[in-house]
């Protein structure tokens, strides 16, 4: 190696749990910034890798060179690099796959194989005696080359690695490695000028003259501005640019996410209980790390909060990152953050397209963006100085990422927030046990917002005990009498009405009437759905859906009783009871379509709707100011899941959809139906009293050593044969009671539960087991699952058996 020569640490965009260590010379010296991406060999592939800074390793000895430098400018802060360090340590993911996960989309290059029959192998095929599987991979390159991965799609993976390795090895194949990926680019538009004034304009056509009058009143303008006034401009500029008449240059320009503009507000006034917790919060702007949660009751403005604190925040001169829980609360969010702060509000989403994120990430590390709004990827937002983090709704489970990177991002924006030393806040009027636990032991500071704003009542909540009507037949099984009278009251007043219901479809219970079998899904353990909207019945988890002809599987018939409720049913059923109502649902399958969430928000605020109907969607953080009654059809759904948070859930989701009514001017009330009127959960959300519950839950949690009293890891155990998932699953729990044996003094407090067969046995075709681990020491729990991790690696890399390691699990189903 040359004394000009560099070393740089490198996290590769595959799944290996280290960084690398590569050499760099002239001419990428001075390319060599950390939050760049590198094309870099791995083995016999070039992979995309992440520059994380110099090498820490000291053993130079026959390094690799990275083959290129991949960009302009970093995609992500230095700062960023003990983060990504951090998660993939916590979360047991490998580290490249983390920087991967955080950034847009389609950025990365990676290798891919392509196979090429030779004259050798065509002649081969014609004359040479093949077994089946050879004769089947040959007539498949007779075709043209092909991807490995497309001749094991097509085939099947039953090809022998041997059979390639003998036919490359005879001259039958040939085998290159191409580069594909970097679907994701900037976006560039032509713009004009005008360039000579002095040319004459009498021989030119009047389309010519006309172009070139727009320039003059305008200094540069973008083609398809021209071509809104001259529809034949895009031919005409090319020879007007030869002529020297003007000059035409290629410029970024960024995809616009948002709707229509925004009018400025003015921040309110706010009450005594907000300008203290507001107050509270701005005095450790400087200090450092403070964690604080604001616990504060359905419409008390929270949001309001949130939005003075990040007014001083960007005062400071420093960013502002706010996640909320889903999609559909953005919207909202973005336009009052818009209207108060402009332009410099960015969002970032999975709703997004790729070209769009990739616009809003770039615009915040150039500085254009103070402000980002988002669900929870938007925790990887490329911000070197945040000087706040918020975290709204911080109670729900969405923040929970299920799958590859099982991140929760309220637990990352704590750690975030400690590591850029500024201050987080998590709000919620129902919070978290695990939060609300931090206050009690002094870990985090509350700030309280006891009373609604503008000294609103809280809803009254009655309860109405559906056992008593249970023979009822017909609509009133499930909007009791007692609801129909209210919300005939209320419509006559003009005033709107909420219907809640955590069930989507129309019957979530179809079943054969001849023979009383369930119409299941093919591919999971779980019936399936009617959609009656779109005539069809869908799984809820794999997305199987078959048509609402289909007759029963088992014996045939096409008696199908449509069993169960759901939010279509419900809408229905509302259509024909009142007949001149105007009818909205809001549930996932009417909030796909880009701009339907908005459309359904216009209509309650316009009262062109009269009675929504709903699903959790409408229980997070929507103000609907003129609804004043809130029908809960049956508050019981969630409390019979065998999960220890069962209850908890029941509760926030009670009290947040109670929330909703009398946020206006006009006191509300709330009808919740349920078949266990004596439940604590139910009659904690009837009160709207949060550290009631606390008190009761906390208790049960302590007994039974459940979190916050304990930390857990999950290994998620699946298959496509049920027999050998079983087997490895066992095989798994063996190895971890034996590591404990041999270590019974340093993993006394672990405790491991199972192998057992999840509650949901099988979901798109895998069969699922779990295994949890539990333990007051969360330092021993993940040494527990590193040692078993790095002695167990067959068991985790298994080719037929996928192992998953969920740290801190929130579904348990």
């Amino acid at each position: 190696m040359t004394s000009d020569t560099r070393y740089i640490e490198v996290a590769i965009a595959l799944p290996v749990f280290r960084t690398f260590t590569y050499s760099a010379a002239e001419p990428l010296l001075e390319l060599l910034d950390p939050g760049k991406r590198v094309l870099a060999p791995f083995g016999r592939r070039r992979v995309t890798g992440y520059i994380f800074g110099p090498s820490r390793n000291l053993d130079h000895k026959e390094l690799k060179p990275i083959l290129d430098v991949l960009d302009e400018q970093p995609l992500f802060p230095p700062g960023m690099v003990p983060f990504f360090r951090w998660i993939a340590e916590y979360y047991k993911y490998p580290i490249g796959e983390v920087v991967k996960n955080a950034l847009p989309g389609g950025l990365n290059v990676y290798d891919y194989s392509s196979i090429t029959i030779t004259d050798i192998g065509r002649r081969a095929h014609k004359s040479e005696p093949l077994s089946p599987i050879a004769k089947l991979v040959l007539e498949q390159l007779l075709a043209g080359p092909c991807r490995l991965s497309k001749l094991f799609k097509n085939i099947g993976p039953k090809i022998p690695g041997a059979l390639l390795y003998n036919f490359e090895q005879s001259g039958w194949i040939t085998r290159k490695w191409e580069l594909s990926g970097a679907r994701t680019k900037a976006r560039l538009e032509r713009f004009v000028r005008l360039a000579d004034t002095s040319l004459p304009l009498d021989r030119l056509s009047k389309p010519r003259q006309k172009i070139l009058d727009i320039l003059k009143t305008e200094q540069e303008i973008a083609l398809k501005k021209v071509k809104e006034a001259v529809p034949t401009a895009a031919s005409l500029i090319k020879p007007l640019e030869s002529a020297g008449y003007l000059t035409i240059e290629h410029k970024r320009v960024y995809r616009d996410p948002f709707g229509e503009p925004i009018k400025p507000d003015i921040a309110p006034i706010l009450n005594r209980e907000q300008q203290k917790a507001v107050s509270h919060a701005c005095n450790y702007l400087n200090k450092g790390y403070h964690p604080f949660l604001l616990n504060g009751v359905t419409g008390s403005g929270k949001t309001e909060v949130y939005m003075q604190v990040a007014a001083a925040v960007l005062k400071k001169g420093r960013f502002v990152l706010v996640l909320v829980p889903e999609i559909a609360l953005i919207t909202q969010l973005e336009r009052r953050f818009r209207a108060r702060f402009g332009e410099c509000v960015c969002v970032l989403h999975s709703g997004l397209s790729a070209g769009e994120r990739y616009d809003q990430w770039t615009r915040i590390l150039q500085g254009q963006a103070t402000v980002a709004i988002g669900a929870r990827s938007a925790i990887f937002a490329p911000f070197a100085n945040l000087g706040v983090i918020v975290v709204d709704e911080e109670h729900d489970s969405s923040y929970k990422q299920e799958g590859k990177l099982r991140y929760n991002a309220r637990d990352l924006a704590v750690v975030r927030a400690k590591q850029n030393q500024c201050i987080v806040i998590l709000g919620s009027a129902t919070p978290s046990m695990q939060s609300y636990y931090n206050v009690t032991i002094n870990k985090f500071t509350e700030l309280s917002l006891p009373k609604r704003v503008e000294e609103r009542h809280l809803p009254d909540i009655r309860i109405v005990d559906l056992r008593q009507i249970r023979d009822a037949r017909g609509i009133q099984r499930f909007i009791t009498p007692e609801l129909q009278v209210a919300m005939k009251e209320t419509l006559e007043r003009g005033e709107q009405v909420l219907l809640f219901l955590n069930r989507r479809g129309y019957a979530s219970f179809p079943v054969c009437g001849a023979c009383g079998q369930a119409m299941r899904c093919k591919h999971c353990d779980i019936s399936l759905t009617l959609h009656q909207r779109s005539n069809a019945y869908r799984c809820h988890y794999c997305g199987y859906s078959r048509a609402a002809t289909s007759s029963c599987d088992i014996c045939g018939s096409t008696k199908i009783k449509h069993l169960g409720l759901g939010t279509e049913k419900l809408e229905d059923m509302l259509t024909s009871l009142y007949k001149k109502a105007r009818i909205a649902r809001m549930d996932r399958d009417t909030t796909t379509r880009k701009g339907s969430i908005i459309k359904l928000l216009k209509g309650l605020k316009n009262k062109s709707t009269d009675i929504l109907v709903g699903t959790q969607m409408v229980a997070k953080g929507h103000d609907f100011p003129n609804i004043t009654l809130v029908g809960i059809i049956c508050a019981d759904l969630s409390l019979s899941f065998p999960d220890f948070r069962a209850g908890e859930r029941t509760f926030q989701l009670l009290a947040q959809v109670a929330g909703r009514a009398g946020r206006g001017n006009r006191p509300g009330r709330v009808i919740l139906q349920t078949y266990n009127p004596e439940h604590f959960c139910i009659s904690a959300a009837q009160n709207q009293d949060f550290k009631a519950f606390y008190q009761q839950e906390i208790g049960f949690r302590q007994a039974l050593a459940y979190p916050p009293f304990s930390r857990m890891i999950q290994l998620k155990i699946s298959g496509k044969d049920p027999h050998e998932t079983e087997k490895h699953a066992n095989l798994l729990g063996d190895h971890c009671r034996k590591l404990k044996t041999i270590h019974a003094a340093h993993y006394r407090s672990l405790e491991i539960m199972g192998p057992i067969e999840a509650s949901l046995t099988r979901i798109a075709g895998r069969y699922r087991w779990q295994i949890l681990l539990k333990g007051s020491n969360t330092g021993a729990l993940h040494q527990f699952i590193n040692q078993l991790r790095s002695e167990s690696h067959p068991e985790f890399n298994h080719r037929r058996i996928q192992v998953a390691i969920d740290v801190d699990p929130v579904f348990l189903m």
